[in-house]
């Protein structure tokens, strides 16, 4: 069974901003699988399904982004999920806008999202597949809770698609072969 987290803030006037890229890529596994994201528990959104022969659970945690641990830690104890099936997907300011970097483990990075999760689990060894929004001209907190230009959001959404197959990829041929593959892709 795998876990797989999309990291974002719940309500209106966060929808589409760089912060939720995780909800936006959830979104599009879940329509792609026919996964649908309606049940409420484990204090956020969740589905059960399939993707490549596997059980998944598709996960919106509703705690806002900087809480986000909690709601991981309530499903991975519960389904009793080990942490190499755990997949966290969120947005990276280090990364253009498009370009993936998928990791088996590692620090937070300064992501208030990653740093709760790693505190929640005890450990940061986990897969994460990292999403690039580009780095802020002004004020941190404006860009990543601002949405993307016309122009960047055509880029990210092909950059959400590519985001969809990498974590098929890991979950049918390995962590490790998703990095093969999908690590740097920049559209």
């Amino acid at each position: 069974m795998f876990l797989i987290v999309g990291l974002g803030n719940i309500g209106r006037q966060y929808e589409h901003t760089r912060h939720n890229v995780g909800f936006d890529i959830i979104d599009l596994i879940s329509d792609r699988y026919n996964i649908p994201v309606n049940r409420e528990k484990f204090k956020g959104m969740y589905g059960e399904g399939t993707i490549a022969y596997e059980k998944v659970i598709l996960l919106k945690p509703s705690t806002y982004m900087n809480l986000s641990g909690e709601s991981v830690r309530e499903v991975v104890n519960f389904y009793k999920i080990p942490n190499e099936n755990i997949i966290v997907i969120y947005d990276d300011i280090s990364l253009d806008i498009g370009r993936l970097r998928i990791r088996t483990q590692g620090s937070a990075g300064g992501h208030n999202g990653i740093k709760n999760i790693i505190a929640n689990l005890g450990t940061d060894v986990f897969p994460r597949v990292k999403v690039g929004v580009g780095q802020p001209k002004d004020q941190l907190v404006s860009h990543v809770l601002g949405k993307f230009c016309a122009e960047d959001r055509e880029r990210i959404e092909e950059a959400f698609k590519v985001s969809v197959d990498a974590v098929e990829c890991a979950i049918k041929e390995g962590i490790t072969e998703a990095m093969n593959k999908f690590n740097g892709f920049k559209i």
